[in-house]
């Protein structure tokens, strides 16, 4: 008799708490960012460290070898839709410049990215999940065409630039070699990226038979610059194990200085419900220049989440004290009334 209640209680407050999860609920592996935020409470670090190695098909196959360190902070505030986020990379490379007869290498540090934002999740599908199958497994988790339609949410904030001589402006890690020779000899300064642009980032996600999530991203970055660049993103991600993910993804990029389609594929292991391992593999299409990236990282969670009490939840702990007293009573009763039939007897 109690199973049935028990398994709406857990369906009721699963959907209550559609924000946040009692696993950690990380951006990685992988660029895109996913439409929900990780919950009232939560601080979650999500870092890793990243060899890239590029060729310009352009400069005579000049090289860069990079390794960038990556960190993504996230906080749960205000209400389960918002989420204040930071997203940062930094990069050590080497440049090879291979154009003159004698390479010439150049040794370099600085900020690929530096993003301050806000999240917000427009709208959330899982809210309207209302009903549950008690006596079919299948009717409650087989596939549901309105399990396709996806949960929305919009990043909104800002790259900031403090370094006056930033060696990667608007991310062009061949800088050095863009402008013509004619206007390097000239000594006409490198293109400067101004302190502020602005970014915002369209996110959408769908969930579909048990253990397939499909993320989008559409982003229009550097906003009040005169070299604005839009992308997409698109990744796939499927749970095959309890513990293991694997994701697809494919990014296009699109800019005055750079076009490019960037493919990468890894996976996630789920080391604790705060801990996630990962590792993927990267590569491009273009050859002005050509990309590797071997990435690896951990995401981290603090847990400060309080949980939301429902109405159905405090209706299920109400009668399941009132059961338990009547049990009690009806317990109590019975020793009584045996106890009145032993005395009888002896009357």
């Amino acid at each position: 008799m109690l199973r049935r209640p028990t398994l709406l209680f857990i369906f009721l407050t699963g959907l209550i708490q559609a924000q946040y999860t009692d696993q950690i609920n990380s951006n990685r592996p992988g660029a895109s960012i996913g439409a929900f935020a990780v919950g009232k409470g939560i601080i979650q670090f999500e870092g890793g460290f990243e060899y890239r190695k590029y060729k310009h098909e352009g400069y005579n196959y000049s090289t860069v070898n990079g390794k960038i360190a990556f960190l993504s902070l996230r906080w749960g505030f205000l209400s389960e839709r918002l989420e204040l986020t930071y997203q940062g990379s930094f990069m050590f490379d080497k440049l090879t410049n291979k154009i003159s007869s004698q390479d010439i290498v150049t040794e370099r540090k600085g900020f690929l990215q530096n993003f301050l934002g806000v999240k917000y999740l427009i709208y959330d599908p899982f809210k309207k999940e209302t009903e549950v199958n008690n006596y079919s497994w299948k009717a409650n988790n087989g596939f549901k065409l309105k399990h396709l339609i996806p949960a929305v949410s919009l990043t909104a904030g800002g790259n900031f630039i403090f370094d006056k001589n930033h060696p990667y402006p608007f991310g062009d890690v061949y800088d050095l070699m863009y402008r013509p020779i004619f206007f390097q000899n000239l000594n006409t300064p490198t293109d400067k990226e101004p302190l502020l642009s602005l970014r915002g980032v369209l996110a959408s996600q769908s969930h579909f038979l048990g253990t397939w999530v499909f993320v989008t991203n559409f982003i229009y970055d550097r906003y009040l610059t005169e070299q604005t660049a839009k992308s997409y993103i698109l990744t796939l991600t499927h749970t095959f194990h309890p513990l293991w993910s694997v994701y697809l993804e494919n990014e296009g990029l699109f800019s005055e200085r750079y076009k490019d389609q960037i493919f990468r594929t890894g996976a996630a292991y789920l080391f604790s419900d705060n801990i996630q391992i990962e590792g993927s593999l990267g590569v491009n299409t273009n050859t002005r220049p050509s990309a590797l990236f071997i990435n690896l990282g951990v995401s981290y969670r603090l847990n400060f989440h309080k949980s939301f009490i429902s109405a159905a939840e405090i209706e299920y702990n109400k009668s399941k004290e009132e059961e338990k007293e009547l049990k009690k009573t009806m317990k109590k009763n019975s020793k009584a009334e045996k106890k009145r039939a032993r005395k009888a007897k002896r009357n």
